[in-house]
């Protein structure tokens, strides 16, 4: 798996000066735009938008036994995040992937949850998530699934690669899979 990420990075840093990035338009760069939009929404501690990212029928926690379902649902229960007072989360996509139907996109990331706890132990838990996106009739893209894996206890060298990681632009580079999490088989 290591050899396989080292080499898929190597090559897509060497295709990088001739890949074109994608345009603003396109539905994988939409999404792009659209989960950082949806993760401000959370760092902003905003109720309102963030349930305006999320489909009234979706699926969160998708990959666990206890799946949160529906819009009212899943807001009530990040209602904790969306608050910060006592958790605070941050993400932001490093892959956004589409396939055959342009109304369905994938992505996924590192998400950094601190806990706030003066002696917190872990302070901060890096997790990675992947989402599915659906552009609505209304053109309008939102969470149909979210999940993400259990996490790991994060270190200072983590938390600044976190930092260091997150792009505001659409990009075709695929460098940073291979850095994800501050190792090459991290994610």
């Amino acid at each position: 798996m290591l050899r396989s990420l080292v080499l898929l990075a190597a090559s897509a840093a060497a295709s990088a000066s001739h890949a074109q990035t994608p345009a603003p338009d396109t539905p994988r760069c939409a999404v792009w735009q659209r989960e950082l939009s949806f993760a401000h929404a959370v760092e902003q501690h905003d109720a309102a938008a963030f349930a305006q990212h999320i489909e009234t029928d979706a699926v969160f926690a998708a990959n666990t036994p206890h799946p949160q379902r529906g819009r009212a649902t899943i807001v009530e229960q990040w209602k904790p995040l969306i608050e910060g007072k006592r958790l605070r989360v941050r993400w932001y996509p490093a892959i956004v992937i589409q396939a055959g139907d342009p109304n369905i996109v994938l992505s996924s990331g590192p998400a950094l949850l601190e806990n706030l706890a003066p002696n917190a132990n872990p302070h901060y838990t890096l997790i990675a998530f992947s989402t599915v996106w659906h552009r609505g009739t209304d053109g309008t893209w939102r969470v149909m699934f979210d999940g993400g894996d259990e996490g790991r206890p994060a270190t200072a060298k983590d938390v600044s690669d976190f930092e260091a990681g997150r792009r505001t632009q659409c990009s075709s580079d695929l460098a940073s899979l291979a850095t994800m999490h501050g190792k090459p088989d991290g994610y």
